[in-house]
């Protein structure tokens, strides 16, 4: 077989175009297929007057050296987005009398912070620490999970060391038995502390956050990884490698939506049926087909008799599904806003639950100078919203946006009047813009059950079709996606004997 042969990839969001940027770096001829008519999915961006908004990702790990996206762009020979590093990443307000936690990037800093605030905690902390290092060591032999065949299975024992296997015993185990482990579970400030940040991260609470993701992601704000806060938009991250693919050759396909996807019985060819930018049907076909999209609309895309094997259908439709969210976007004066304002702040509310805001930095890009953007973003239920007709939709969106504004004016004191623009989006807008099933953000809730070796497989059981992005090994994130992206891409290449990507550290 000849790398003549195309490779298609389904989706245009940070995972598809890092699978697409990779593959035609190495001389294969790909065609990146996307329905919106600009790239970045989930960490793209739209404008309203003087205004960008992100569309859901406002923060970036990876960008430091031996970082995934520090890997990627070096291997393929562009520069790195421009950016800052967060600190503190975050301010979280648990809604006590207490101060609110900080978390810094300085790890000195942040263990005098949670020794403070969470007396009595540090063999906790300490078992999340050992634990992350031992994750990091082996994210970055880059491993193959789960295990579908042998080739996996050698990538995966590359990766692993004996003095892993400990920490590797802890799979079966949440977030909350590590606390009971410790003896820290009585701490319930601390609890409080940590539903809200997993939730963030694993779409879960951490009685349900598998112990091995949620002891890597409580330590990402940290030297030497950190999150990064990028100059002008998080599109930035999407352009550059948009860039790097149409330089290697790759062709991108704007405004094209993929409605069917069959693998005849004794056919080697995908078939793809796409609805052109001209409201067409055409049909493409290829050998390899690497699919960024939810696995949710796999049994859309593949009804009865487009080759989904029964199994593998049943799987798809037990998988948990993800939230959906509410977001707020808005300006505002920068006079307005306390004084100090940390860019990121998480709050805890009774009728919202966790409220995440990011809010833009002086001269950034986002806004003109000396007014700034505000984000503020919940989890909800995506079925709840899709099920609501033209009323009530309208009635219940104006109240949600009403009470997030009212909870940003109480937490920070802000005055009614202040703001300048005001917006909500909510699932049934993250379905018309993304066009992810029921406008579901993220990927799988990271539990014991659905992280690493239990989790979803990238290499499914039909020849030539793979899986990367949110709900694939390891997690959600653009750091996450990326890592999926590359593993994805190396089963694909040595499937076809097409050669290795090695990303030097």
């Amino acid at each position: 077989m000849s790398k003549k042969e195309s490779v298609i990839v389904l989706g245009g969001g940070v995972a598809g175009l890092t699978a697409a940027a990779l593959l035609a770096h190495e001389g294969i001829k790909v065609i990146l297929i996307e329905s919106h008519f600009q790239v970045g999915g989930c960490a793209g961006t739209f404008k309203r007057g003087e205004y960008i908004f992100e569309v859901g990702a406002t923060q970036l790990a990876g960008l430091e050296p031996g970082g995934i996206h520090e890997r990627i762009f070096r291997h393929l020979k562009c520069s790195l987005p421009e950016g800052r590093i967060l600190d503190p990443a975050c301010v979280v307000h648990l809604g006590d009398e207490k101060p609110p936690v900080n978390l810094w990037y300085d790890p000195k800093k942040w263990k005098e912070e949670r020794q403070r605030q969470f007396p009595g905690s540090e063999r906790f902390w300490s078992t999340c620490e050992a634990i992350h290092k031992n994750n990091w060591l082996i994210a970055n032999r880059n491993p193959v999970l789960p295990v579908r065949n042998f080739w996996d299975f050698q990538q995966l024992s590359k990766a692993l060391y004996i003095e892993n296997i400990p920490i590797a015993c802890l799979a079966p185990f949440s977030v909350v038995d590590l606390l009971r482990f410790t003896g820290c579970h009585q701490d319930l400030r601390l609890r409080k502390f940590l539903d809200l940040q997993l939730k963030l991260y694993s779409q879960e609470p951490a009685h349900r956050t598998a112990a091995l993701y949620g002891a890597t992601v409580l330590q990402m704000s940290q030297s030497p990884l950190g999150l990064w806060h990028l100059e002008g938009s998080m599109q930035k991250l999407s352009d550059l490698l948009m860039s790097s693919f149409i330089r290697d050759g790759g062709q991108l396909l704007l405004s094209h939506r993929i409605v069917r996807l069959v693998k005849g019985r004794d056919s080697r060819l995908w078939r793809l049926d796409i609805i052109d930018n001209k409201n067409r049907q055409v049909q493409m076909h290829t050998s390899d087909v690497i699919c960024s999209l939810p696995p949710q609309s796999l049994p859309e895309l593949m009804p009865p008799g487009c080759g989904l094997p029964i199994r593998y259908l049943k799987r798809l439709e037990t998988l948990s599904q993800p939230s959906g969210a509410l977001v707020l976007y808005a300006a505002i004066n920068r006079l307005n806003l306390p004084r100090n304002c940390p860019t990121h702040i998480q709050l805890h509310s009774q009728e919202l639950g966790s409220i995440f805001i990011s809010i833009s930095q002086d001269g950034d890009g986002r806004a003109p100078i000396g007014q700034a953007t505000v984000i503020a973003s919940a989890f909800t239920t995506a079925d709840y919203w899709i099920s609501l007709n033209k009323s009530q939709y309208v009635t219940q969106k104006e109240e949600v946006l009403l009470q997030i504004l009212k909870q940003l004016n109480s937490s920070l004191d802000i005055p009614e009047d202040s703001w300048l623009h005001k917006e909500l989006a909510t699932p049934q807008s993250f379905a018309r813009w993304t066009r992810r099933p029921k406008g579901i953000v993220g990927g799988l809730g990271q539990t014991p059950l659905s992280f690493g070796p239990f989790g979803l497989a990238s290499r499914t059981p039909m020849t030539g079709l793979w899986l990367c992005g949110d709900s694939i090994y390891p997690g959600e994130g653009t750091a996450g996606v990326s890592q999926s992206a590359l593993m994805a891409c190396r089963q694909l290449l040595a499937a076809r004997d097409w050669g290795e990507i090695n990303l030097a550290i």
